[in-house]
């Protein structure tokens, strides 16, 4: 789902890979995983990426939680870094951008033809970044690979739309 880092290229300032966890020995039973992008440049070329699971929950809102944990870890002036939670079968329940303290987490598109217009656009930001890249424009073409995540993070596995978009009324 996420072909790209969130953002395209790397921090100024160090920052830790991903915090501890409590929940260290994550329990492979529990049904909610957060994860974050696989930044390794090896698994990208080898097409062998997969999200790194920083930890494993019980619950949707204790993965949301967790997810806040994750936020609140992170150095104030850390870009922001795409989050998401699975369930057991690596489907995607919710996506979002964490940054210091907060997780700005993405709308689930509602309807088959909602996410084929977000294939669509975010698959056109991507060709636009990939072009902008070409005329020397990094900057334009970060912001537009940002952009393209921030839609694909809408992509919610069609099982759990409607609970997602539950979850997210209830937590506001």
């Amino acid at each position: 789902m996420f072909d790209h880092s969130f953002p395209a290229s790397a921090p100024v300032f160090p920052v830790p890979p991903h915090p501890a966890f409590d929940n260290a020995a994550a329990d492979t039973d529990l049904a909610f995983a957060l994860t974050t992008p696989d930044h390794s440049s090896g698994a990208a070329m080898s097409g062998t990426a997969r999200p790194l699971v920083l930890d494993r929950f019980a619950t949707l809102a204790e993965a949301m939680r967790g997810a806040i944990v994750h936020a609140d870890q992170m150095a104030c002036d850390a870009p922001p870094q795409m989050l998401a939670i699975l369930d057991r079968e690596d489907r995607l329940v919710l996506a979002g951008a964490a940054t210091d303290g907060a997780v700005a987490w993405c709308r689930p598109v509602i309807s088959a033809a909602e996410a084929r217009a977000v294939v669509s656009e975010a698959s056109q930001l991507r060709a636009h970044a990939s072009s902008t890249s070409d005329w020397q424009e990094h900057g334009l073409s970060q912001k537009l690979r940002q952009r393209a995540d921030l839609l694909e993070a809408r992509l919610v596995d069609p099982l759990w739309r409607a609970f997602a978009a539950r979850a997210l009324q209830v937590a506001a």
